[in-house]
């Protein structure tokens, strides 16, 4: 059998590892093994951080929400709980978008949960 020399191969791949680490400081980016556990870290650091921009986008409707409200003389709460009873289906992100780029239309969806 023949002999299988393996140069190509990992250098291919210490240069995949060594690229996708290319903003890291110092050794992280230059060492292999410290840029292979930086590339794995980073990799756990990213999928945390796309689940929590869901929350902070979240977070920041209801704030966006609740400044908008307060203009007119209702909290949050009190609101999401009329349209609960009135059984208006908007999401917070939706409602937010109104509250800032159509103000007459949010004031309309007011009005509804008030009546």
């Amino acid at each position: 059998m023949a002999r299988v020399k393996r140069g190509v191969t990992s250098h291919r791949k210490h240069k995949k590892v060594l690229s996708l680490t290319s903003g890291h400081r110092g050794g992280r980016s230059k060492n292999i093994r410290e840029a292979k556990s930086s590339l794995l870290h980073a990799g756990r650091y990213a999928f945390a951080g796309r689940k929590l921009r869901k929350r902070d986008m979240r977070s920041l409707w209801i704030i966006q929400l609740g400044n908008a409200l307060r203009a007119e003389g209702l909290s949050y709460s009190k609101f999401i709980n009329q349209l609960k009873l009135k059984n208006i289906q908007l999401n917070r992100k939706l409602m937010a978008d109104l509250a800032i780029n159509h103000p007459d239309d949010f004031k309309k969806v007011i009005e509804e949960a008030k009546a």
